[in-house]
């Protein structure tokens, strides 16, 4: 039996399709360069067809950076759902699956996020514009990280909120300099979230 389409399906499946086309455009052009019909050429929809889904061009980058988090929060998930202490191998398989999930995503992406910050500093209405939305990315890693920490029995030992700031913070230099340089720093700066939380 082929399952029809709902509107709500169909809806959501454009929505993809944009963020799909936003995440190719941003990559290949930078956030500033890129514009909303390049992104709309590159989903085969109108330029109208965005204003549907996403009011400003921030709106959609922050909707392509939400994918990501959501996809980052879900690797981390995923190491720790069976695990009941926080060690060595699990530092090691979480390092390991932020590496290929950097690579995956390559140097360009994650420059756009310094890029991104660079924008919303030099444009204190976009940066208005998108302070809600920003926060609520915070809260929701802030939340994770709680659920995560309280499950194994451990204590973080700063706000969530502070160690939500300082990933969110790192985690674009952190793929840029390592895919730059040479240099693996993703097991470092795990060691270095891991610092701030006493395992029992």
């Amino acid at each position: 039996m082929v399952e029809s389409w709902t509107r709500q399906r169909r809806l959501e499946r454009t929505r993809g399709l944009l963020v799909d086309a936003a995440e190719q455009v941003f990559a290949e052009k930078g956030f500033v360069a890129a514009t909303l019909e390049d992104i709309a050429n590159a989903a085969g929809y109108s330029k109208g067809a965005i204003y549907k889904y996403f009011a400003t061009k921030e709106d959609l980058f922050l909707a392509v950076s939400d994918r990501y988090w959501r996809s980052y929060f879900d690797k981390f998930a995923e190491v720790m759902a069976s695990e009941t202490e926080f060690g060595a191998r699990e530092i090691e398989e979480i390092a390991e699956r932020w590496r290929q999930l950097s690579h995956d995503r390559g140097p360009e992406t994650a420059a756009l996020g310094l890029e991104f910050n660079l924008y919303l500093l030099r444009n204190p209405e976009a940066r208005e514009r998108v302070e809600a939305r920003r926060a609520e990315v915070v809260e929701a890693l802030a939340k994770f990280i709680v659920e995560g920490i309280d499950r194994l029995g451990g204590t973080l030992l700063i706000s969530p909120t502070t160690f939500a700031h300082a990933i969110i913070a790192s985690t674009d230099s952190v793929e840029l300099n390592s895919q730059l340089n040479d240099i693996d720093l993703y097991r470092t700066f795990v060691e270095f979230y891991a610092s701030a939380i006493k395992m029992p």
